[in-house]
């Protein structure tokens, strides 16, 4: 990995990648609900997804690999490490030695040997550091998971784009006939600018067919780093990544089912993490900052709170267990009741709608929250 010095001209095709990226994610999100209703919009919907990601192979992020006789290179040392430039972190050989770990554990397949030699090996290093009990072996710990976890994100998002416009199919009916007519064509577009793009950069195809396991896995280490940051006691650094996650939880709506399992095991751990954090909040007086937890728990609830309404929770084989979805609902129905009231007809409008798209899950069962928001809201509008 390498920064380029002096490269002007490189930069321009990054910003307007970052442009155009950003306007075709607020107009898929504007049109995302709409979209459920009408069948023209899911067409346009699409069409929008499928020139992202044509736009994405046009300008990849690392262009360097186009010309790579054409820049200086220097090499950087803390990648990842750079958000903590300033505490001495940035120098420290075992920071380094654990990102680099961590790094590993991404980058390896799950099929190879290697891949749990390497995890275990991080393990060891992250319960080494905090068995010392020395703030700054702790602060290593903290940076460093929290730069994997946040990668790790990145990743996910980026590997469920490419597989979100592979979710469309022909379901009948005149109007889904030209829908799935014009998406065949998209298609076929793309693969064909998949097959030039292999050629010209040599990113073979095989990388997208893979892309489907490396989602799940990548959604599985999702759930270790935040069990690790919980365990080192930074679960509220996990927490606020995740309640972030707005696009990662916009995608999760179209991933395919195994995918949306792994989400939810990471959406109800963090969520049991931030009931935590909200009870320490409150059982410590005079802390300056008490509104931040809640805060990020309204962010959380509004992000994932549809993931988990549509989300198939298995027959055969449930994401989680009886006790586990009892306490995640109870969790939901306490963090709403604390909630301001306009707050709570947000976020119980959002969990309506969600719940009854899906017929199939009957889960997060939210329905006492919702008659005692009525009540609530009826004794007001008399008390005017």
């Amino acid at each position: 990995m390498g920064l380029i010095e002096n490269s002007p001209a490189i930069l321009l095709p990054l910003l307007l990648r970052n442009s155009v990226s950003h306007a075709l994610i607020y107009a898929d999100k504007s049109l995302f609900y709409l979209s459920e209703r009408y069948r023209l919009l899911k067409v346009i919907r699409y069409l929008i997804a499928t020139c992202f990601l044509f736009f994405l192979k046009l300008l990849p992020s690392n262009l360097l690999s186009l010309h790579p006789g054409d820049y200086s290179f220097k090499p950087r040392k803390n990648d990842a490490l750079a958000v903590a430039s300033g505490s001495g972190i940035g120098g420290s050989g075992i920071g380094r030695a654990l990102l680099q770990l961590l790094s590993s554990v991404n980058d390896i397949p799950v099929s190879s040997r290697k891949y749990e030699m390497v995890r275990l090996l991080a393990e060891r290093l992250i319960e080494e550091n905090n068995r010392e009990g020395i703030e700054a072996l702790r602060e290593v710990n903290r940076v460093v998971l929290l730069a994997a976890f946040s990668r790790t994100v990145c990743r996910l998002e980026a590997a469920m784009a490419e597989l979100g416009g592979d979710r469309v199919g022909y379901d009948g009916g005149g109007a889904g006939l030209v829908q799935y007519q014009m998406i065949r064509g998209l298609r076929a577009v793309r693969s064909v600018v998949n097959g030039v793009w292999s050629s010209t950069v040599g990113r073979g195809t095989e990388d997208v067919n893979r892309s489907g396991n490396s989602a799940e896995k990548l959604a599985a280490e999702l759930l270790w780093l935040a069990q690790k940051l919980a365990a080192c006691g930074f679960a509220d650094e996990a927490v606020e990544r995740w309640a972030s996650a707005s696009n990662l939880a916009s995608l999760s709506l179209m991933a395919e089912q195994r995918l949306q399992g792994s989400l939810v095991k990471v959406s109800a751990f963090l969520f049991m993490q931030a009931k935590n954090m909200i009870m320490e909040e409150e059982s410590e007086e005079g802390k300056s900052n008490k509104e931040k937890p809640k805060q990020t728990n309204m962010k959380m609830i509004t992000a994932w709170l549809p993931l988990l309404c549509r989300a198939s929770n298995g027959s055969d084989m449930p994401v989680l267990s009886i006790g586990e979805r009892a306490e995640v609902e109870k969790i939901l129905d306490d963090a709403i009741e604390k909630l301001e009231g306009e707050e709570q007809e947000q976020v119980l409008s959002l969990w309506l709608h969600h719940f009854t798209y899906c017929p199939s899950s009957d889960w997060p069962d939210l329905h006492a929250a919702y008659a005692r928001w009525c009540t609530t809201s009826r004794n007001l509008f008399l008390l005017r």
